[in-house]
């Protein structure tokens, strides 16, 4: 009998804690080196021009372009690829257990902003940045739980992801409807073209993954060209991507998706990730002594404490409503956990942030409650599932 292969991302949270100590590692070197001698050399680097203007709203590309809107894409693109085919064939075949992530994610972007408004409502300056706490840092939170190894049930990160992937695709919405100035739309709409032609390949019995890097590397250019944010190309291409129903054993080796999975996984566990983290972590502590202006303050408290109510107050309410399953084998406690990683707001929370506030002080000031936020929910969350990962819990509340 053969033996069924290993699913790629199932594997990579799972037992792959070496990524997750590459990611982190990068972290701290980064934050070391922004506050540091080297500080003005590091940023010089990030922002050195390294090719041609492919956008005109972005200018010309530079290090820091190329890993958060190039490099990044291929992530999105590897975790749309596992997302699909949990859809498809694995833990969330079906509605009812769609449902869950769904509502977690919804309440994860409300209740943050609420927060966040709650703190600055008497400055209306500030209201732009209602949507700084909105999205999770995939990458960050989900190296910390491959740290964690099996303390964290696969359930439980399958969620995040899930949860995750979800309201990082509703920031980007958000950024189109609320902080993109203009839409270039022959851009958006040869990107409409190109996701149908992917669509048509699938249909057409397509299976050579060359074809579908080719659509995915054009979907890349329309989205970056048309103002949206380019790393949604990647959950769109992983949608086109074909895979084969095989159940009981979703991992054909003779399925696409599979083999694209497979080929993609080295290069995003242990390059693009840590680069990713590299880039975006450091943040220089000098304008730390403003911490608790209303800026940064609701930036910190709607990441740490609206993300968690959001998220873990939804997963309660759907288990005590009966409208939504909650994770298989993973405790209350451990939810919670979970939840309070969701609160890990990085690269997307910046990337808002430098568009609602552009004054140096204002971004400084960004900086220091996403990180005050993120910091806050990964020791959090971290030790919460350190703790509770080997004990069991009484199950749900009634």
């Amino acid at each position: 009998m053969p033996i069924r292969p290993q699913s790629i991302l199932r594997d990579f949270l799972a037992t792959e804690a070496a990524g997750g100590i590459l990611l982190i590692g990068a972290a701290v070197l980064a934050m070391l080196i922004a506050n540091s001698p080297l500080a003005p050399a590091y940023f010089h680097l990030l922002h050195l021009e390294t090719g041609p203007t492919l956008s005109p709203s972005i200018g010309p590309m530079a290090v820091h372009l190329w890993i958060n809107d190039a490099m990044m894409a291929v992530f999105f693109l590897l975790v749309g690829l596992e997302i699909k085919r949990e859809f498809v064939d694995g833990h969330l075949s079906t509605w009812a257990d769609r449902r869950l992530p769904f509502i977690a994610a919804a309440a994860g972007m409300v209740v943050p902003a609420l927060v966040y408004l709650a703190v600055t409502h008497g400055d209306v300056g500030l209201t732009r940045g209602w949507a700084i706490p909105a999205a999770t840092d995939i990458a960050f939170a989900l190296g910390l739980l491959a740290l964690l190894g099996k303390r964290a049930p696969t359930s439980l990160k399958l969620f995040l992801t899930t949860v995750a992937i979800v309201d990082d695709v509703g920031a980007v919405a958000i950024i189109a409807l609320f902080y993109t100035a203009s839409l270039n739309w022959l851009a958006l709409g040869a990107a409409v073209l190109v996701f149908m032609a992917m669509l048509a390949m699938n249909r057409m019995g397509v299976v050579r993954v060359r074809w579908y890097l080719v659509g995915f590397a054009l979907l890349w250019y329309a989205m970056l060209l048309s103002g949206v944010h380019a790393t949604v190309a990647g959950v769109l291409a992983a949608v086109a991507v074909p895979v084969t129903r095989t159940p009981g054993a979703p991992d054909d080796v003779q399925s696409t998706l599979h083999r694209l999975e497979h080929g993609l996984q080295p290069w995003v566990a242990f390059a693009i990730v840590p680069l990713f983290g590299l880039a975006n972590a450091g943040v220089s502590l000098s304008g730390a002594g403003a911490a608790l202006a209303p800026l940064p303050l609701g930036i910190a408290l709607g990441l740490f404490v609206g993300k968690q109510a959001g998220v873990f107050g939804a997963v309660w309410a759907a288990a005590k409503a009966g409208v939504a399953v909650p994770p298989a084998g993973a405790s209350w406690a451990q939810v919670y956990g979970v939840a309070l990683l969701c609160g890990i707001g990085f690269t997307m929370s910046l990337f808002i942030g430098g568009l609602a506030f552009t004054a140096p002080e204002q971004a400084d000031a960004v900086k220091i409650g996403v990180l005050m936020g993120s910091v806050a929910s990964a020791i959090a969350g971290c030790a919460v599932l350190y703790v509770t990962g080997t004990k069991q819990d009484a199950g749900w509340p009634d």
